[in-house]
């Protein structure tokens, strides 16, 4: 049996294997920064011409792109898999967030269950300074801003599906949050604009979870996750139909008025 000659690998093959694997565990997210070219290769521990080699393959993949005297950065639209006009059609429409609500509840359950059996210290302190930055945006009461609490309020869900340990989920739930970012945002803070009922239930439902993935319970983890995103389809519904109920008690008004 003839045997080949082994080629050696190429130095630039390695930087580039280790890169691609930051981008897809979450060390290095979309329109992040890539440290200067002279920090990089020393963190490596590689000469910067080999650097430079593996920038310009993950360049040529689409997973760089360079900025005329402001460095590499990963891909900004890593990871979106829909034209900006499906963004749109899907925004527009409420049967699309009920289709979405329901599919962020599988995969947030799924997140908290990972979450809280895989969680590292540094996952937890990520994941303190998310829920942290949440209750900070809960105890402004009198200068309450909506769209700050709904985005605290999507960080926080993003740092469960980091802290899963998961590639899949973590990046199928950040291409959901980016494909429909001012939906997501929009939604949420519509609720915490809602009586304060609402608001005190979505508080003491990110209470329950943080803690239960902080603890490790698994299963409790999962449970109250799936039971949020139930809550917050709920609410949204009764908010649609109060909506509805609205616009056809003023076409009745109307047509009595003529």
């Amino acid at each position: 049996m003839a045997i080949g000659h082994i080629a050696p690998r190429r130095l630039a093959d390695t930087i580039v294997e280790q890169l691609e694997t930051m981008i897809l565990e979450g060390t290095l997210q979309p329109g992040e920064r890539l440290p200067p070219e002279r920090v990089l290769a020393e963190q490596f521990g590689v000469s910067r011409p080999s650097l430079r080699e593996a920038v310009q393959k993950l360049a040529a993949k689409g997973l760089l792109t360079s900025r005329q005297g402001g460095g590499n950065f990963i891909t900004e639209n890593l990871g979106s898999s829909f034209s900006d006009p499906l963004i749109s059609l899907l925004e527009d429409r409420p049967e699309a967030q009920r289709d979405l609500l329901e599919f962020r509840r599988t995969l947030e359950a799924d997140c908290a269950y990972y979450a809280a059996l895989r969680a590292t210290e540094v996952d937890r302190e990520h994941l303190q300074a998310a829920y942290d930055e949440l209750q900070a945006c809960y105890e402004k009461d009198s200068e309450r801003d909506l769209e700050a609490e709904g985005a605290a309020d999507a960080r926080f869900h993003l740092a469960i599906a980091e802290a899963s340990h998961n590639v899949i989920l973590l990046h199928t739930i950040r291409t959901l949050f980016n494909m429909l970012k001012s939906s997501v945002v929009t939604n949420i803070g519509g609720m915490y604009a809602r009586e304060a009922e609402t608001r005190e239930g979505l508080k003491q439902q990110h209470r329950l979870l943080f803690n239960a993935i902080m603890q490790g319970r698994a299963e409790d983890a999962r449970e109250l996750a799936g039971t949020h995103i139930q809550y917050v389809q709920q609410v949204l519904s009764e908010r649609s139909e109060s909506h509805r109920r609205l616009e056809r008690a003023i076409r009745r008004d109307s047509l009595t008025r003529t």
